[in-house]
């Protein structure tokens, strides 16, 4: 059959066809246009938690206060700086940073980005174990030995669900919102202003004298540290600016309304519980359930506390499935592109599960917990863990900020989705947020109990340097031309 047969003909089929695929391509990109408002709803799921909500309560009315200034400082300036990277350059941090700073740099961050979780998990799991504890037995929340249990039995089955590729993480990380936040956390609010309303007083003063926190030194800002992380999480979904019909106006909406959204689900349940549990007996843990079990037993509802454990310990399970699938498969893809881990932390299962890294990280996971087994006061281990877990995941942060600035300065030209206003200045606010926030993160707080100062300054500062430095600048170092995979998938999808 002839190829030039008729050509005026196929090339009116041709034309044809390629406007059917035009038409098909417009249609298709307008379904897959989102709202403003589902991107804020999807914004607020990735980032609020109860989880967080106790170590704010020990503040009571003060809570509000370190919940708005890193919000502000940290939050906005988070959210509007990675939307302008995300609707301009593919490939997710990774990417932004190899391309405003160097590639080492890029790797770094996509490490760091990985690397906090080893350190996040445990914690996580920590507030499994303590709110467990109140279907079993509510002592066994302060029992270091029960803690570390928990944690390296949880840890590995979800390492064995997630190494078995199933989509039944996607479904319970999900609903895990539902269930374990937006439920719980509605639920808590509302027994809150019933106990109050019936005449009950508050544990924590709620009076205008109390909306700072109490001046100390400078110990009095290391709780905004952990505020930081509670915020974390604002760049994976900035991937979406571009689905937006209009970026430029509908963006800042989008994340106005989360931010707001975030606000109250952190801070109300916050206020719930410094208003039902004094702030010295509140455990870092298993905070929210001390909340539900004392407002469940003064309104004769004690059948409800294993429910709301259940439904809590969903949305915590759910998160840490989504985790372990999410930062180690982009180290892995971005290793095996440019040769940054050697081969065996590279190999997949049949199921094409990153299971090396999952195991590896494992170990150390395990070796974190047992912690929790030889240090006494279980919201010690919490504090610390939570505190390192934010350290190593600011180092990302500071140098997409710097990255951010590099870009609008090399390539100013460059196609953007949106623009972020006063570009230079909001990433010099989050910097210099991020790094005071790194900085104060080395004071110990009254959360670390009556432990030595130096001994806290060198668990933190050697988990820093040990996660954030020496292990991802010796695998580079380290690092050989044999290493690069020929065949790695390299989809804008894979490392997005």
């Amino acid at each position: 059959m002839s190829t030039v047969d008729t050509p005026g003909g196929d090339a009116g089929r041709a034309g044809g066809a390629g406007a059917r695929a035009v038409d098909a391509a417009r249609a298709a990109a307008g379904a897959n246009k989102i709202t403003w408002l589902t991107l804020a709803l999807m914004t607020t799921s990735s980032v609020a938690s109860l989880r967080a909500a106790p170590t704010m309560a020990v503040y009571g009315l003060a809570c509000v206060f370190l919940y708005l200034l890193p919000a502000v400082v940290f939050l906005l300036p988070t959210a509007l700086v990675s939307a302008e990277l995300a609707s301009g350059w593919t490939g997710g941090v990774y990417n932004w940073v190899a391309q405003g700073l160097s590639k080492p740099l890029g790797f770094l961050a996509v490490w760091c980005q990985f690397a906090m979780t080893i350190f996040y998990y445990p914690s996580l799991l920590a507030f499994v174990a303590s709110t467990i504890s109140y279907v079993i037995n509510p002592a066994l929340a302060s029992n270091g030995v029960y803690t570390a249990i928990v944690i390296v039995v949880l840890y590995w089955t979800g390492v064995w669900v997630s190494s078995r590729g199933t989509n039944a993480v996607a479904g319970l990380a999900s609903w895990g919102l539902i269930i374990g936040t937006l439920i719980p956390g509605t639920l808590l609010v509302l027994l809150g202003f019933v106990f109050l309303g019936q005449g009950n007083p508050s544990a924590a003063p709620m009076d205008a004298s109390h909306i700072f926190p109490q001046w100390t030194g400078i110990a009095s800002l290391v709780l905004i540290v952990n505020n930081f992380l509670s915020y974390s999480g604002m760049e994976m979904n900035a991937v979406h600016v571009n689905k937006l019909r209009d970026p430029a106006k509908e963006f800042p909406k989008a994340m106005f309304l989360a931010m707001g959204m975030v606000l109250l689900i952190f801070i109300l349940p916050a206020l719930a519980i410094s208003w039902v549990i004094p702030a010295d007996q509140l455990s870092l843990t298993a905070g929210v359930m001390q909340a539900f079990d004392a407002f469940f037993q003064y309104f004769h509802i004690g059948w409800l506390v294993p429910i709301v454990a259940i439904a809590l310990c969903s949305a915590s399970l759910g998160g840490m499935l989504t985790w372990l699938a999410g930062p180690s498969k982009g180290l892995l893809l971005i290793s095996r592109q440019e040769g940054y881990l050697p081969p065996f932390l590279q190999k997949l299962n049949p199921h094409g599960i990153q299971q090396n890294i999952l195991v590896t990280q494992g170990l150390l996971t395990t070796v974190i917990a047992l912690l929790y087994a030889l240090i006494p006061d279980v919201s010690s281990v919490y504090w610390i863990f939570s505190v390192i877990t934010t350290q190593v995941y600011l180092i990302m942060y500071l140098l997409m900020f710097l990255a951010a600035i590099q870009l609008r300065r090399k390539q100013p030209d460059h196609p953007r989705g949106y623009r972020a206003p006063l570009l230079t200045t909001i990433c010099v606010v989050g910097f210099v947020a991020s790094a005071l926030a790194m900085v104060i993160g080395f004071v110990p707080s009254s959360q670390f109990g009556g432990g030595s100062a130096w001994a806290y300054i060198g668990i933190v500062g050697g988990g820093l340097l040990l996660l954030g430095v020496v292990i991802p600048f010796s695998f580079l170092k380290a690092r050989k031309p044999s290493w690069r995979q020929p065949d790695a998938d390299t989809t804008e999808e894979a490392v997005a």
